[in-house]
């Protein structure tokens, strides 16, 4: 079994490789993702050390615990393991349409703004483009990819007109796409 490790890039490792296989690429660890994205814990566990990167229920707790973006949730009994939200698998997270706040931000950096601009968001290869509820998280999310850029997006009035959002658990907006008219530039970020 791995060691346990308080060591903050060992439990980085462990998300990402998480997040790889519970989002992305399950089937690399012979899992099957069920109804609402889950997955068996003692599966995983299991698949994790037959791929030489084993991993101990204490380990997995944490990181499900202490994920700054909190990507990852176990069912009510503890015996199911998901991704909140970012597949790009097909998967049915059981999500309920929900409405939204009247502003929601999207974090980017400045080198996607023109085509954002002119195109809109859209999901690419995930299941829906994703929404921070404030300006911090998303300035947080368009950092890790260069300068950062913050859009408001008009929630509101895109629901008013029939888009469906849903509200991940772990606090995340999502909704098909965005269309440029709903986006505005937030001027003047302090980083």
């Amino acid at each position: 079994m791995a060691k346990m490790s308080n060591n903050k890039p060992h439990k980085v490792k462990i998300s990402k490789y998480l997040s790889k296989h519970l989002r992305h690429q399950p089937e690399r660890l012979g899992l099957t993702l069920a109804s609402g994205g889950w997955v068996s814990v003692d599966d995983l566990l299991t698949a994790c050390a037959a791929h030489n990167f084993p991993i101990t229920r204490k380990q997995l707790e944490e990181v499900v615990a202490n994920n700054d973006k909190q990507r990852f949730s176990f069912d009510t009994t503890g015996k199911l393991i998901r991704a909140n939200q970012g597949h790009t698998v097909e998967v049915d997270l059981q999500l309920e349409p929900i409405a939204p706040p009247e502003i929601l931000y999207h974090g980017t950096t400045e080198k996607s703004l023109e085509s954002i601009l002119e195109l809109g968001l859209l999901k690419m290869s995930r299941h829906h483009v994703h929404l921070s509820p404030d300006t911090k998280t998303a300035i947080k999310v368009g950092k890790r990819r260069g300068r950062p850029v913050v859009l408001c997006v008009d929630a509101s009035t895109m629901y008013e007109v029939g888009y469906t959002f849903y509200c991940s658990a772990n606090g995340v907006w999502l909704v098909d796409n965005i269309p440029p008219k709903y986006l505005q530039v937030l001027p003047n970020i302090s980083l």
